[in-house]
């Protein structure tokens, strides 16, 4: 009889023990203890991804990422912040960011006051599984992954396109979507909904079974929070920004939803120098109320200096040697007064050799002050010369992308 008792006990036990991790399963992963996870940052106590950060994988990942990202927010970030402080007085709630990749890290750092950013490239969203799903020994190849897709911008403040195109479509958890909650996570937000759109014709946002068309863009709707507690939206795209394909999508009718706003491009394969993206590089400078930039950006030819005001920054060395011919003789004398920056940004990454620019749009016909400002006074806008020769390529340099 007492044995029969034993028995019992033990399997009520049991049943017991089988009813609370059956609800522990079925608690919800949200998609900010998924991004902390991500980001090697602990999750919400009562998350079903805890027990998952005793795994030494895990526990070595969070590791390396409190200390690449310690090492970036001193060296870099921090700095950006410091500098768009300084330099930007009134900035629009709209933030663009052309040919970025997922790189929501140096968005906020540059345009911290935004309320909406949007992102674009061609890099596809991906998915971001339970996590608690994946199969066994799974979850350090994913986390491996997800530190690799990040090596490059973590060093030099970029992509590597080629190796951005392999990391991106490898694993279970892949494409831009796992990079964009890693950096909101370490930017020290918290997600509150992640919402698969695309696109119309028209640029209205299609969500859930409606049909968006034929090669409609196609990515996620991000709202998070700050610390401050104020809700953002954070809108990425994967799409085709040359001239042709610019035709055929609605997003540049989404980004007029959303226009005026200021730009950033950076690192941007010098695309916006050639004449499969003037519809894009026109849009930029029709909808923008600031541009920062580096030289891979909008070249100084198709700025109005009625229009617009320039203040430099860093230094101007010339295009790295992957990128032959898009030397700027006026680019080079604008920067001969430029006032000097303590971050590095860009394809030549190192502090003394970057260089950004901010250009300012002058409201109305040009002659009023402008609403953000520069505390520098700005040169004027040097005539175009001849071109001359890229310098010599650095032996052994990859070639780099966003």
């Amino acid at each position: 009889m007492k044995r029969f008792r034993s028995l019992t006990s033990v399997a009520f036990a049991a049943a017991l023990m089988w009813a609370a991790a059956g609800h522990v399963r079925a608690a919800e992963v949200t998609a900010d203890d998924t991004a902390r996870f991500l980001a090697g940052m602990q999750p919400s106590a009562d998350s079903p991804l805890m027990p998952l950060t005793r795994d030494p994988s895990w526990q070595r990942h969070a590791r390396f990422f409190d200390n690449a990202f310690g090492q970036l927010e001193q060296r870099q970030l921090s700095k950006i912040r410091a500098w768009s402080e300084t330099h930007l007085a009134a900035p629009k709630p709209t933030m663009f960011y052309m040919f970025s990749g997922p790189d929501f890290l140096y968005a906020n750092a540059f345009y911290p006051k935004a309320t909406t950013y949007v992102l674009s490239a061609l890099e596809p969203p991906g998915q971001v599984p339970d996590l608690t799903r994946l199969p066994r020994g799974a979850m350090g190849a994913a986390l491996y992954n997800v530190e690799h897709s990040l090596g490059s911008i973590l060093s030099f403040s970029f992509f590597i396109t080629k190796q951005m195109k392999t990391d991106l479509r490898a694993g279970q958890v892949s494409g831009t979507l796992p990079i964009l909650y890693v950096f909101l996570a370490r930017s020290g937000k918290t997600i509150k909904s992640v919402t698969p759109v695309a696109l119309d014709a028209e640029g209205q946002i299609k969500t859930g079974n409606e049909n968006p068309g034929h090669n409609a863009p196609r990515g996620a709707r991000i709202v998070f929070a700050g610390s401050d507690g104020v809700e953002k939206t954070l809108y990425y795209f994967s799409t085709d920004l040359s001239n042709g394909g610019i035709k055929s999508s609605g997003f540049l009718k989404f980004c007029s939803t959303l226009a005026p706003g200021n730009s950033l491009i950076k690192s941007a394969s010098y695309l916006l120098h050639s004449g499969n993206f003037t519809t894009v590089r026109d849009y930029i400078l029709a909808n923008s109320a600031t541009i920062i930039q580096d030289d891979s950006g909008i070249p100084l030819q198709y700025y109005s200096a009625r229009q617009w005001r320039f203040f430099p920054f860093g230094r101007y060395l010339g295009p790295i040697g992957e990128f032959p011919g898009r030397f700027q003789q006026s680019y080079a004398d604008l920067f001969r007064r430029a006032e000097p920056i303590n971050f590095g940004i860009g394809y030549r990454w190192r502090t003394n050799e970057s260089n950004l620019l901010l250009s300012v749009k002058l409201p109305g016909d040009g002659t009023a002050p402008p609403e953000t400002t520069s505390s520098a006074e700005p040169p004027p806008l040097p005539r175009p010369k001849k071109p001359k020769p890229p310098p010599p390529a650095p032996r052994g340099f990859l070639f780099f992308g966003r």
